[in-house]
């Protein structure tokens, strides 16, 4: 590595001030501080507490997506082989299917090495064009304004694809990660400003402007002519008689012969790296060992979640099936668990007080099974709740500031 330290030592000076690529000092400061500690250190008295600093940090949220990615590749390989199986098909068509071919793999279904080949070949492009483009506008935001690029993009380039379906079209993907990272962001002044979260943002924006691309039973499966429903989507539309039986009972009863394990390991229909609430639980462990998530706000979702859909599942309903699904199984469908996990915890967009954390991840949870529950027509719930709960969390944390100057002052008037 010693080379490459010095290759970037003695460029260095065309890319400083009064150097001939100055304007261009961002590119270079963000593959130097990326693969080097900065060397930079406070002469003066400082308040850091530890040595830690935002490349580094969200470096570890990347770490604890691995195992959401890795379940991303597997799933929606496993889900397209599985499919394929049962239609009759024994061959990958497309571009897919040759380079299947070309390093000897078939889509099986119980092969894990076939099904993570396969699945990376839906996940990988979009992934790319993801972090291409998004990064494009990082840079050229960091240019004109001439400081260095945040690398709070490569917590969002990496989340917003696990938030998509195998079968988005690339070029919805690279509009959606243009809309997050500038509308979402950069018009509020960058990492740090924004007050929405800028994955959840591009995702939303695909959501209402291409929502054929984005919902249905024909999104998921990456094999064309298959069409089969998420688990909230086909209980959204049985009837209150049939209930959980839609999920549980097996397919030749008219369910999807989903058991709650298989849920929770995450080989169901979804977004290609949501599905896995096991995932997220090693992804969780890692955020709030390495003190990098709150765990609050986890704790917080999960209370307002937990508690409003128990709920609403002891008061049922003779119209709607959605009253029908016990809490346990609300954490294992859908993306909760991957939303409370990776993006209510965001820093810059979630409370930043310890109590107003409570409050913040309580509102998330409870707002998101309030939209499954009493909205059928739009079975999901985590993404506008955490958007709703990125436009009340300054308030939220004005109030227990308030409140805590109000005890403050009491208890030395007395």
């Amino acid at each position: 590595m010693k080379p490459l330290r010095n290759l970037l030592d003695k460029v260095h000076p065309l890319f400083d001030k009064g150097g001939k690529f100055e304007k261009l000092y961002p590119l270079y400061e963000a593959q130097d501080t990326f693969l080097y500690t900065p060397g930079e250190v406070t002469h003066e008295a400082s308040h850091v507490r530890d040595s830690i600093d935002l490349k580094r940090m969200m470096s570890m949220v990347i770490v604890a997506l691995i195992p959401c990615v890795f379940m991303a590749m597997y799933n929606t390989g496993y889900q397209a082989n599985a499919a394929m199986s049962a239609m009759g098909i024994d061959s990958v068509p497309g571009w897919r299917g040759a380079v299947m071919a070309a390093i000897g793999v078939t889509p099986e279904a119980g092969s894990l090495v076939s099904n993570l080949v396969h699945g990376a070949l839906y996940f990988l492009p979009v992934y790319i064009v993801c972090m291409a483009v998004g990064g494009a506008w990082e840079g050229l935001f960091c240019i004109i304004r001439r400081h260095e690029i945040n690398e709070g993009f490569l917590v969002t380039g990496m989340l917003f694809p696990l938030t998509l379906p195998p079968t988005i079209p690339l070029w919805q993907v690279a509009l959606g990660i243009s809309f997050g990272v500038v509308v979402g962001k950069e018009i509020f002044g960058g990492t740090g400003k924004n007050f929405l979260n800028p994955a959840l943002t591009a995702r939303a924006f695909l959501y209402f402007a291409y929502p054929a691309q984005i919902v249905g039973d024909t999104v998921w499966t990456a094999v064309d002519g298959f069409s089969g429903a998420t688990s909230l989507g086909q209980l959204a539309v049985a009837t209150p008689e049939v209930g959980m039986k839609a999920i549980t009972n097996s397919v030749a009863d008219g369910g999807l012969g989903i058991t709650w394990m298989q849920a929770f390991m995450g080989q169901i229909q979804g977004s290609m790296g949501e599905t896995s609430t096991f995932a997220c639980l090693l992804g969780a462990i890692f955020l709030i060992l390495a003190g990098i998530g709150s765990w609050r706000v986890m704790a917080g979702v999960l209370v307002g979640a937990m508690g409003l859909s128990l709920l609403l599942y002891m008061i049922g309903s003779n119209t709607n099936a959605m009253f029908a699904m016990p809490p346990q199984w609300h954490l294992v469908v859908g993306g909760l668990a991957f939303g409370l996990v990776f993006m209510a915890t965001d820093p810059v967009s979630a409370a930043m007080t310890d109590t107003g954390r409570w409050y913040y991840g309580i509102l998330i949870g409870g707002m998101t099974i309030l939209i499954r529950v009493v909205n059928p027509a739009y079975p999901e719930g985590i993404m506008l709740a955490i958007l709703f709960g990125n436009v009340f969390a300054p308030l939220i944390d004005y109030y227990v500031v308030q409140a805590n100057i109000k005890r403050r002052l009491a208890r030395n008037v007395a």
